[in-house]
């Protein structure tokens, strides 16, 4: 295992900022994932890491030691591609030695790292396979294998599933999770799949045009997203977004929403804790997730962590375990995640409870968290 130190690393191309000074810290048997979409710098920095890259500025540190100048193959670091990149003419006991042949390790220490991997993997019975006799989860185990037998202190995956079909990406996801349970080794994934991030990381970064916009554990990602690019990225459907502004109502201080074309406004208390410092009459978007909206029940007060309002059922869209419904409320679209015998039916004005506890505040000029 090793520590990972990221101190302000920037890469430029001329004129154009890649990465704009990119600060982690990676404790022992850590599993880092990168996140965001194509072109925010990602794999940019996962690249330097392995040396395939250098930095134009900053520094990366494995256990305290400096490797921005030390040649790749030199770092200790094992590398898994989104390819696999396999050698189609060698059997998979073949591909799972070979770098350690090149390194001049003897063949009984190579027989016993790769039986052992083999072991772990569960491949040992395709051992005399090639590569394109191989279904694409056993290829990305044989390309994982190969990696592991090397025995670095840092993995790094560049979307190493990707290329694999929904079922089998489930497949090897937990066989991932199970993977990094057992060896503890530290691991630096990356990926733009947000499911895969917030199932195996220990803490992810999320990144957007070569910054670091949150860096915390998953659970903490998705409760207190730091802006709104954040809040918007981080779940499936994502965190709806109210407009409207602090006001204060019957002894309440919460948001009032922004008129609708018929030129109704509804009112949502907040408890204390998400409005923090902000003041009324101020702008800021209220962010709710769809999973925390559910239907009203008859006669049930609103409390201090609940809020109640009245929104336009516009579509239903069953999914088997639960129901996304498509709400207007005032002249925003949001989503509520309800269970499939909620409703039945479209077109009406339906009453509905939000817990209001569970929601974030957001400056929606800076896109910066309040509270």
């Amino acid at each position: 295992m090793a520590t990972l130190t990221i101190s302000g690393v920037k890469k430029r191309y001329g004129q154009v900022d890649t990465l704009k000074g990119i600060d982690l810290d990676l404790a022992d048997g850590e599993f880092l994932v990168l996140l965001g979409s194509s072109g925010c710098g990602k794999s940019t920095l996962l690249n330097i890491i392995a040396g395939l890259l250098e930095p134009s500025d900053g520094d990366v540190k494995i256990d305290g030691q400096s490797i921005v100048r030390v040649h790749p193959k030199d770092r200790n670091i094992a590398m898994v591609f989104q390819s696999y990149a396999l050698y189609p003419n060698m059997t998979v006991a073949r591909n799972l030695g070979f770098g350690l042949e090149m390194r001049g390790v003897e063949k009984k220490a190579r027989q016993a790292a790769i039986e052992k991997v083999a072991g772990i993997l569960q491949i040992d019975h395709l051992m005399e396979r090639k590569p394109g006799a191989l279904s694409g989860g056993q290829r990305q185990r044989v390309a994982i294998g190969r990696a592991m037998v090397r025995d670095p202190k840092v993995f790094l995956f560049d979307e190493p599933l990707s290329n694999l079909d929904a079922k089998l990406r489930v497949e090897m996801r937990t066989e991932l999770k199970k993977l990094h349970q057992r060896l503890g080794t530290t691991i630096v994934y990356v990926t733009h799949d947000q499911i895969e991030a917030m199932t195996l990381a220990t803490r992810i970064a999320i990144m957007r045009d070569g910054v670091v916009q949150q860096f915390a554990a998953p659970q903490e990602i998705y409760e207190r997203p730091a802006n709104l690019y954040v809040a918007g990225f981080i779940g499936s459907p994502g965190m709806n977004f109210i407009h409207g502004s602090l006001a204060q109502e019957g002894g309440h201080i919460g948001v009032a929403l922004a008129a609708d074309g018929a030129g109704k406004a509804g009112f949502m208390p907040l408890p204390a804790d998400i409005i923090g410092a902000a003041q009324p009459g101020q702008k800021v978007v209220l962010g709710i997730r769809p999973e925390t909206i559910a239907l009203a029940q008859p006669g049930t007060a609103p409390d201090a962590r609940h809020a109640d309002f009245d929104a336009l059922v516009e579509v239903l869209e069953p999914t088997g375990a639960d129901t996304l419904a498509s709400l207007k409320l005032g002249d925003d679209a949001i989503t509520a995640r309800l269970r499939p015998s909620d409703l039945q039916q479209a077109g009406s004005v339906a009453r509905f409870r939000a817990e209001i506890a569970r929601a974030s505040l957001f400056d929606p000029e800076s896109g910066r968290r309040l509270g």
